[in-house]
């Protein structure tokens, strides 16, 4: 947060996915209450009700998750409104699946499964999946999910941000592009560092921000019901 301080923006968006597997989901959701919007994660989404499809260790880590946000959600509120905790809980319940804003698209996971459908970068050898993708587009699409950050073109091109040092251009408004804008959190392109996207008229940009991951990883480890493997990844961007 203290980069995106630097960057001279006028909004922040999420992408979903704000709890799940860290060990602070109350202090996450306390900040993201704050941004101009957010949309629905399936972890999010898992929170709320019961997890499907997940592995042990991110089904453990829902569950913990749940009972970290459901303390003193019904005590604690004050005599003007309801407690933080209960405030917390309306917050994940109210958030929408999409968001667009005139020819930009916001979804957690695709076009298509704005909440639970992945996009790989291998996909663009589907084809027929893209396809069906990109015409759900109006110009810009942002989406997370896979935690594997970078432009989807329809050229069936995937363009890492390692490619793009001064950002890619978007003021063609005839063209369809998908952006996952990586993760803050959990980053999986074996790149350690926390990323996200900023956003002007010309171009979008991705950055890469250092944090002590260390301090993460003895959080989790100090949680018995979090596996200690969610803190092993960040390491490892994986």
């Amino acid at each position: 947060m203290a980069h995106v301080q630097t960057q001279n923006v006028d909004r922040i968006v999420c992408l979903g996915d704000v709890v799940g597997y860290g060990p602070q989901p109350c202090e996450c959701l306390n900040v993201v209450m704050g941004f101009d919007f957010c949309v629905l994660g399936n972890h999010d989404s898992s929170a709320l009700f019961d997890p499907e499809g997940f592995n042990a260790a991110a089904e453990q880590a829902i569950f913990w998750t749940r009972s970290q946000l459901e303390k003193n959600s019904d005590h604690d509120g004050s005599k003007d409104g309801p407690s933080p905790a209960r405030q917390r809980m309306d917050f994940l319940c109210g958030l929408p699946r999409t968001v667009r804003e005139e020819n930009t698209l916001f979804v957690h996971g695709s076009p298509r499964g704005p909440t639970n459908e992945y996009v790989m970068p291998d996909d663009i050898q589907n084809s027929k999946k893209m396809e069906k993708l990109f015409s759900l587009v109006p110009h810009l699409c942002f989406q997370g999910h896979t935690h594997v950050p970078g432009v989807f073109t329809t050229e069936l091109e995937f363009i890492r941000p390692d490619d793009l040092a001064e950002g890619y251009d978007i003021r063609d408004s005839d063209t369809r592009l998908m952006i996952n804008v990586g993760s803050v959190g959990q980053p999986r392109d074996l790149d350690p560092r926390s990323c996200y996207v900023v956003l002007d008229d010309e171009r979008v940009v991705f950055h890469r921000v250092e944090y002590d991951i260390e301090k993460t990883v003895a959080k989790i480890e100090a949680e018995p019901e979090l596996d200690n493997f969610l803190g092993y990844r960040l390491r490892d961007g994986r």
